[in-house]
């Protein structure tokens, strides 16, 4: 049973694509040229004395010594590779000889996989990218930088730093293992200390991936380079880029009765404050694109904006306007995913199409022709007040097409499922 579990294992090396196969022709070839090559220099000392007569089998046919020959050194090759394989990786993997040969393979796999740019911010885009590394290593979040709330706008406004937060999330995400490393880049000071009772200052509040982003920043000199060094750190599968260096503040037009139209500055007050959203748009209006997140745009074979808070997250990196130009220029399969359920203070109410509309008066018509929807409603939603799952509601003229699929999370119906929601984008991507 070990043996034949030892072989199956081992055979896997051989499948199409892993790219051992080739180092394994190579490795042949070397020593068939190096075998030959000897035999030449042998020649050079005939005649031999006449212990190689026997040692060389000469009292055999020669076929049936070129066989034996060959069997012996194909399997002595075989058994030195292996015995080398295990030798060296013993220290770093388990036990079980498939466990190597099942992560290369993944790995390889994951690498041959197609380019996705996934543009938003939040939980949202954090659920997106737990999946999409599990598909492909060629991912590429672009965030907002118009955070302003919690820890990072703390650190925005005391440090000069651009918000850390949502990177930090899509760091986490991306991780190559989500275990205790990635646990300690997510952890939270408490707000009020056990000890003291104090709060709201010191590290009371702040995530340690915040400052750790934030100290980085300040060792390397860029912020872009804080990014970079800490997905190594966790080595993420993919690459986190931000949709502009550019310190902006998103401001919102907010329609309330009887007072009408009022202006509201910040990512977090927009939410807290009373009236429907009209349009969102960043200060200053022309923000320089990351160099990076063009180019990654232009590359992809699929963008998708979304999941997330539509007016907080998604359209901030689409406000940017060399973002949205390279959006409308790739190639790629575009997709905008809407929220399975609507963000009280900001989509109260929306459809899918509204969503859509929403989208589309800050952008234009076009920039997203799929639109993947949840189509299931039938799910236990304790749902606080303004808050309630999107339904599949869209104009019959319209001209983007709906896509739509089970893809939420049963026990935070509020949220997509990572897997769902994967699966079913992994179906746009054109082949």
């Amino acid at each position: 049973m070990i043996l034949r579990r030892y072989l199956r294992s081992s055979l896997k090396w051989l499948i199409p694509g892993i790219g051992v196969k080739r180092w394994l022709l190579l490795l042949a070839c070397g020593i068939a040229l190096l075998s030959l090559g000897f035999s030449f220099l042998l020649r050079q000392f005939y005649p031999l004395p006449r212990v190689f007569y026997y040692v060389t089998l000469q009292f055999i046919p020669r076929g049936l010594r070129a066989g034996l020959f060959g069997i012996a050194g194909v399997a002595a090759v075989v058994w030195a590779v292996l015995g080398l394989n295990r030798t060296l990786l013993a220290p770093f993997v388990e036990t079980n000889p498939g466990t190597v040969v099942n992560a290369v393979y993944s790995y390889r796999r994951r690498g041959r996989g197609p380019k996705v740019v996934a543009i938003g911010g939040g939980h949202g885009l954090s659920v997106l990218l737990r999946g999409l590394k599990q598909y492909t290593a060629n991912v590429t979040a672009i965030v907002t930088v118009a955070d302003d709330g919690g820890s990072s706008g703390r650190l925005r406004y005391e440090l000069g730093v651009l918000p850390p937060g949502d990177f930090r999330n899509c760091i986490a995400a991306l991780a190559d293992d989500e275990a205790l490393t990635t646990q300690l880049f997510q952890y939270r000071f408490p707000s009020v200390s056990p000890n003291t009772g104090s709060d709201g200052s010191g590290l009371n509040g702040h995530s340690f991936g915040n400052l750790f982003i934030t100290a980085m920043a300040e060792v390397t000199g860029s912020f872009e380079r804080a990014i970079l060094e800490s997905g190594r750190v966790l080595a993420v599968r993919g690459q986190v880029l931000p949709s502009t260096l550019q310190d902006v503040a998103l401001m919102a037009d907010l329609r309330t009765e009887p007072v009408g139209v009022s202006r509201v500055e910040g990512e977090s007050s927009i939410t807290k404050a009373v009236g429907i959203i009209e349009r969102v748009y960043l200060d200053p209006d022309d923000p320089p694109a990351y160099p990076g997140a063009v180019q990654a745009l232009l590359e992809a074979d699929l963008v998708v904006a979304g999941p997330g808070s539509l007016y907080t997250s998604v359209l901030p990196n689409l406000l940017v306007p060399n973002i949205s130009r390279a959006v409308a220029a790739s190639r790629a399969t575009k997709v905008y995913i809407c929220n399975t359920a609507t963000q009280r203070g900001e989509t109260d109410g929306y459809s899918v199409g509204d969503h859509v509309a929403a989208l589309e008066a800050h952008v234009g018509k076009g920039l997203f022709p799929i639109v993947l929807a949840n189509d299931n409603l039938d799910v236990n939603f304790d749902a606080p007040a303004g808050v309630e799952l999107v339904s599949v509601d869209f104009p019959p003229s319209a001209e983007y097409k709906v896509i739509t699929a089970d893809l939420v999370d049963p026990t935070r119906p509020w949220r997509h499922d990572s897997s769902k929601l994967t699966r079913t984008i992994a179906r746009l991507v054109p082949n």
